[in-house]
């Protein structure tokens, strides 16, 4: 079983006589010492409408919570480039939001 270690500068430690150390920084720690890497993911960005009136266009659209007929509308190409966007509704009485594929 191979066992890499990684400085915490991103660097790979290599053998050197009793010890290992990093090819970037140069670090040296003992063979015995277990070093752990973590990663920090990306947060993805979500689209917030506030709770007063959105500055988003109305539409004749009835609602399927609430059956009010009007509902603000936006696009998010939520697939491929090559395959049409999403569309995403809000109710103007309850709020409630859904999507539909075009």
């Amino acid at each position: 079983m191979i066992n890499i270690k990684f400085c915490e500068c991103g660097g790979l430690f290599e053998p050197n006589r009793n010890k290992l150390r990093c090819r970037n920084c140069g670090k040296e720690i003992d063979k015995q010492m277990e070093c752990k890497l973590t990663t920090q993911g990306r947060k993805k960005e979500i689209v917030v409408i506030e709770d007063n009136a959105p500055n988003l266009p109305v539409m004749d659209k009835e609602c399927p919570k609430c059956e009010n007929d009007k509902a603000y509308y936006w696009l998010i190409q939520t697939r491929s480039s090559d395959e049409p966007p999403t569309q995403f509704f809000r109710c103007t009485k309850c709020k409630f939001v859904w999507r539909e594929y075009k």
